[in-house]
């Protein structure tokens, strides 16, 4: 088995893989820095990619078309767009071993679709790279924070939509802290905003306000991303706090509240009072976070808000570490 980085090398394929695998990381969705746009450009996005949840998948050829796992059917589409494009053989058997829960507000279609892709790129000997990938199927139309953390993992700016219709270019990547953890809070009974609903949402909501964009443009550079550089999480975390808050009841006209589940909005007022600054929910929810500074302190946080949340709640509580590399593929030559 050659294991390399994400689609490092693909246009010189071997033709004799008999299988490929993907594994790629969540990601986590902070806000938008500018939903005002006047200036020519429109969100800008900050995001982290998280080492779980997470997609894996295989691709290899058979006797007849397949695909099975968990969505399936999604992957499916994908494939099919990729076959047409480029007259592919139809029989490939596509396996989603894991992944990403759909709707929660993680990036499980991005990744999805670049997993897809770059399984297929590497398989038949396409020359594509992630962007060309989210080109092909649709993906990156408001943030490029999947695309990059697919490509890189860490910590990600973009510089927000422009006027033609490529993914929003990439300003900054930095590292996560090693030693510090996500906590992730899961909804199980409500979905974030997709779709349709999604874009019907950005077509209700008001201008946003040019001077507080200008403020929260301010915020990420001058106060979040040297924070992280810095590895001061009282700063990096109290950043995106301010951005969230601002961000949250902006959208609260669509969503409902600062926040899509009011049970994650508990165990966030609750990590605030126990001292964590940095809290929020990714993209539209429902799942929420907070910003834990070492392995033990995550540990007794995740322990207590079990207890305060058992299964029964329709919650649950996870740590993440940041990933600070992107896609894992695995190539199986003919005949291993």
């Amino acid at each position: 088995m050659i294991v390399g980085p994400a689609l490092a090398g693909n246009a010189n394929a071997d033709a004799n893989i008999a299988r490929v695998a993907v594994t790629v990381p969540a990601r986590l969705h902070l806000g938008f820095v500018d939903l005002n746009g006047e200036l020519g450009r429109r969100f800008g996005s900050l995001g982290i990619a998280i080492d779980t949840p997470r997609t894996r998948l295989s691709l290899g050829r058979g006797e007849r078309p397949r695909t099975e796992g968990a969505d399936a059917a999604r992957a499916q589409g994908y494939l099919d767009a990729l076959i047409e494009r480029f007259g592919l053989d139809r029989r490939l058997a596509l396996r989603i071993e894991e992944s990403i829960p759909a709707h929660v507000g993680l990036g499980s279609g991005t990744q999805l679709a670049l997993a897809t892709g770059a399984a297929v790129a590497r398989l038949c000997g396409l020359d594509l790279d992630a962007r060309a990938i989210a080109g092909l199927l649709d993906r990156g139309a408001r943030s490029s924070i999947g695309i990059a953390t697919f490509e890189q993992g860490g910590v990600v700016l973009d510089g927000g939509r422009g006027d033609n219709d490529e993914p929003p270019p990439v300003l900054s990547r930095l590292p996560f802290p090693e030693h510090w953890r996500v906590l992730l809070i899961f909804d199980h009974g409500r979905q974030g905003l997709h779709g349709p609903e999604e874009a019907a949402a950005f077509r209700r909501l008001p201008p946003f306000p040019a001077a507080q964009a200008a403020h929260l443009c301010r915020l990420v550079l001058m106060v979040a991303l040297p924070g992280l550089a810095e590895a001061e999480l009282d700063r990096f975390g109290g950043a995106i706090a301010e951005l969230q808050r601002a961000i949250g009841d902006y959208f609260e006209p669509v969503q409902g509240a600062r926040y899509m589940s009011r049970s994650v909005a508990e165990v966030l007022a609750w990590l605030e009072a126990e001292g964590i600054v940095g809290i929020g929910q990714s993209s539209w929810g429902p799942t929420g976070f907070g910003l834990i500074g070492s392995e033990a302190a995550a540990a007794a946080l995740l322990a207590a808000a079990r207890r305060r949340w058992p299964v029964d709640s329709g919650l649950s509580f996870s740590i993440s570490r940041g990933r600070n590399r992107g896609a894992d593929i695995e190539v199986t030559p003919a005949g291993h």
